[in-house]
């Protein structure tokens, strides 16, 4: 069975710092790309940075650029994405997702977890 397991979100003050997981099982995790999207209630959701199955290609939206950070540990089937200078437009409901092909675009990402809710107070 594929699962996306997503961990680390929580209450943080703004300017603080989180950092989420992404644990993945059921699938050949360093074959697939990653990605992190996150939710806000009565908006679309978005991807925040994606992550080639290797590591080598990253990319970030402009509104998190300089502050996040995406990195893997095949070896651990995680993802981790370090999230610094929090501010409180980044609480979300966020997402992991994984694709066979590095894409940014939700659409293309094959299997979801749950999310884990991020809330940054100001």
């Amino acid at each position: 069975e594929v699962q996306l397991v997503e961990s680390g979100g929580g209450l943080v003050q703004a300017g603080g710092s989180l950092r989420l997981s992404c644990a993945a099982s059921g699938f050949t995790f360093a074959d697939y790309a990653i990605g992190w999207f996150r939710q806000a209630p009565g908006r679309e959701r978005e991807g925040v940075s994606c992550i080639s199955s290797s590591g080598g290609t990253i990319h970030y939206a402009d509104s998190v650029k300089g502050r996040f950070t995406i990195s893997r540990d095949n070896a651990k089937n995680t993802v981790y994405l370090q999230m610094n200078s929090l501010k409180p437009e980044d609480t979300a409901l966020y997402y992991c997702a994984a694709s066979q092909y590095y894409s940014r675009l939700y659409g293309d990402y094959d299997y979801w977890g749950q999310g884990t809710q991020v809330t940054v107070s100001s």
